[in-house]
């Protein structure tokens, strides 16, 4: 296996290999310190992360505005807390070895905001700020505020340009380097375009030599690639290393670190990796964010799988094709739908699928009474967690709706991410596990056959590291 040099980031030579950031309690600063005190860099995730009480506990993040927007003013000041608290925890673990990134989505709920109160109030110890999940072309703008380098992800060169021609232009020298993340591969949101086939993923070589050629023409042939998704062992990679046609290379990784002792999520969750067969890990577009997304197939997204079968076409008015009158909600308020469709209903409120909600599509979903009922209380609780959301009808800009109907098939992602994050004790952790989000690259089948693992074995950070680094 080739070996890898280190390379400068953030004023300090370190190992080409980042902790990927991962979402809401996942990527910490505990996880991000000690990745960085074994030579890389390491993130921690600004997506409503852990603060702490006196005594060490996690505070628990309890609404108690009238309002969506009050509600997410509060949700701001506990992302900024918990950013800070794991920014110093990550400082303190990384010993000054490494480097620590922190990890914010652009369509995240008060995105600035957030990050602008973590730096302020984490001052020199955050090293470089990774952000994608949109177009993040303010993100330049922080980075110069602040003095750090800024990493924008992406998934396609021509994303980049706009990127660059909008807004980063103006900020060439503080940009550490330019995040490829793999619309197929990488766990979590993805970037797929609406021409790309999420069915029909692409070699990523010909994709990121694209990237290089962009950037090379705005004379960014020097700039960190940094490749995020499907990465595993980096014998796969040997052709990218020191490949003068691509330029410096970094690797990311974000699926593995999940799978270490230092990683948060339950050990029902660490167990459940362990057994997971090639194709366990899918796209989906369940999302609120009206993204792609990668997870294990579980029951959570089983569910979410059917209740989108269960779904019928509605019209107001009789007539094209809508003949069969149908009574939707307690008032039994009449709309038609086709009459073809009028034996499927019945089956399904024979099966307990008695509630028929109405979709932004002009749909009806026909789920049990229970689930309508936690649908609805999910959709009045939202806390503005997203810019906008489709689950919600949430926007975080007057009038603080999309002016769609929420859509019931999607789902209040903040809750699922700290419910699974935050199993209290007593729970049955395997089926929290089982009926919500677990994010994951589609590599994560790896897990069960790579000897590594063999027998259950759960490495340090440290031994990951070790691992990537001198191959099999």
């Amino acid at each position: 296996m080739k070996s890898i040099d280190t390379l400068r980031f953030g004023g300090q030579d370190v190992l080409p290999l980042i902790e990927g950031g991962k979402g809401v309690s996942v990527s910490t600063g505990v996880s991000a310190g000690h990745w960085a005190a074994a030579g890389g860099i390491g993130t921690i995730s600004a997506v409503n992360a852990d603060s702490y009480d006196q005594d060490g506990h996690p505070v628990p993040q309890v609404y108690h505005g009238r309002t969506r927007r009050e509600r997410q003013q509060e949700l701001i000041r506990y992302a900024i807390d918990g950013g800070i608290a794991q920014a110093k925890i990550a400082h303190e673990i990384s010993g000054g070895r490494g480097r620590i990134n922190v990890n914010i989505l652009w369509e995240m709920g008060g995105a600035e905001e957030v990050i602008i109160g973590i730096l302020e109030g984490a001052p020199g110890l955050v090293h470089g700020v990774t952000c994608g999940a949109g177009m993040p072309y303010r993100l330049s703008d922080i980075a110069v505020r602040f003095g750090i380098p800024y990493y924008p992800i992406v998934s396609s060169g021509r994303a980049f340009n706009a990127l660059w021609r909008r807004a980063y232009s103006k900020a060439p020298e503080l940009l550490g380097g330019v995040v490829y993340e793999d619309p197929w591969r990488a766990g979590g949101h993805n970037g797929l375009s609406n021409t790309e086939n999420p069915f029909s993923p692409e070699d990523p070589y010909p994709r990121v030599l694209e990237l290089r050629r962009v950037m090379r023409n705005y004379g960014l042939g020097e700039t960190p690639i940094i490749m995020a998704g499907g990465v595993w062992h980096l014998e796969d990679w040997q052709d990218w290393i020191g490949n003068p046609e691509l330029g410096p290379i970094v690797f990311q990784f974000g699926t593995r670190p999940l799978l270490t002792q230092e990683s948060p999520i339950p050990d029902a969750w660490k167990r459940r990796l362990l057994t997971l067969k090639e194709g366990d890990v899918y796209l989906n577009r369940f999302s609120p964010t009206g993204f792609y997304s990668s997870a294990v197939r579980n029951s959570f997204l089983q569910d979410l799988c059917e209740r989108s079968e269960r779904q019928v076409p509605y019209s107001q008015e009789a007539g094209d094709g809508y003949e069969a009158s149908y009574g939707v909600g307690a008032r039994k308020r009449e709309v038609f739908v086709p009459a073809a469709d009028r034996p499927r209903i019945a089956d399904w409120e024979a099966a307990g699928f008695t509630e028929a909600l109405r979709t932004p599509d002009d749909t009806l979903v026909f789920v049990t009474p229970e689930s309508a009922r936690e649908i609805l209380a999910d959709q009045t609780a939202c806390m503005g967690c997203l810019s906008q959301c489709r689950f919600s009808n949430w926007m975080q800009r007057e009038p603080y709706t999309n002016g769609q109907k929420a859509d019931p098939r999607s789902f209040c992602i903040q809750k699922t991410l700290q419910t699974i994050s935050h199993i209290p004790p007593g729970a049955d952790e395997d089926n929290v596990v089982d009926h919500n989000l677990m994010f994951g690259g589609t590599n994560a089948w790896r897990f069960g056959t790579d000897p590594f693992y063999a027998n259950g074995f759960v490495p340090t950070v440290s031994q990951l590291v070790e691992r990537i680094l001198t191959g099999r």
